[in-house]
């Protein structure tokens, strides 16, 4: 199964470190933020793990969880989240999902429909190492994919949560390395005259399709 940004994120139930949940019903009205590992007790994720759980406070801000995933049992994630905290400084905070039998990392096209779960390496797990965004609709609204090597940035995954949440609720866009509260873009779909009147204190328009205004509140 392919997944798209518009498509629903697929639906499951699953054991994490914080009891059974089940996909769309935990994410009720709010957005989420679903990021996987290709194992426990790696480097890379160690470090993400404990950044995540750094940065909670501001997803929180936002109305939106966070959940990460592992190709490994539950049991193995409370061990793990003892040397998260330990190294890195943070507790984590949030739930992990124990996805062993890698019905998830399927499910979301994580991993090559037939792998079979048992005893893994995370080279066998690679390509499980990604990020999706995921809005109250249960679509999915954006998605990374990074390799092993690389550790993740999830303060760009906050900045585009912000964008795309200002995008949700006000029809803008956002241009190239913006950050909050800095000028956004009129849509081409939004004509001069009602942008007239939707931003009475005025735009500035470099071109005919490329018009900026100062950020809606």
């Amino acid at each position: 199964m392919t997944i798209r940004i518009g498509d629903v994120a697929p639906d499951f139930t699953a054991e994490t470190t914080e009891g059974k949940i089940q996909f769309h019903e935990w994410i009720g009205d709010q957005w989420a933020i679903l990021f996987s590992h290709p194992k426990d007790f790696t480097p890379v994720c160690t470090t993400e793990l404990g950044y995540m759980a750094r940065l909670k406070p501001e997803f929180d801000k936002r109305n939106t969880k966070i959940v990460g995933l592992s190709v490994d049992p539950v049991s193995d994630h409370n061990a793990w989240a003892t040397d998260i905290e330990e190294t890195q400084g943070h507790a984590v905070n949030y739930p992990m999902i124990g996805d062993a039998d890698l019905t998830v990392a399927k499910l979301y096209d994580m991993i090559h429909p037939n792998a079979s779960g048992g005893q893994r390496s995370a080279a066998d797990n690679a390509t499980v190492r990604s990020v999706f965004i995921i809005g109250p609709d249960k679509k999915v609204k954006a998605m990374f994919v990074y390799p092993m090597s690389s550790g993740r940035n999830f303060d760009e995954v906050l900045r585009l949560l912000d964008s795309i949440q200002l995008n949700a609720k006000h029809t803008v866009a956002t241009p190239v390395n913006w950050k909050p509260g800095e000028d956004v873009i009129i849509p081409t779909s939004v004509s001069d005259e009602d942008a007239k009147k939707k931003y009475p204190q005025g735009f500035k328009t470099l071109k005919p399709y490329l018009r900026l205004v100062a950020q809606p509140k």
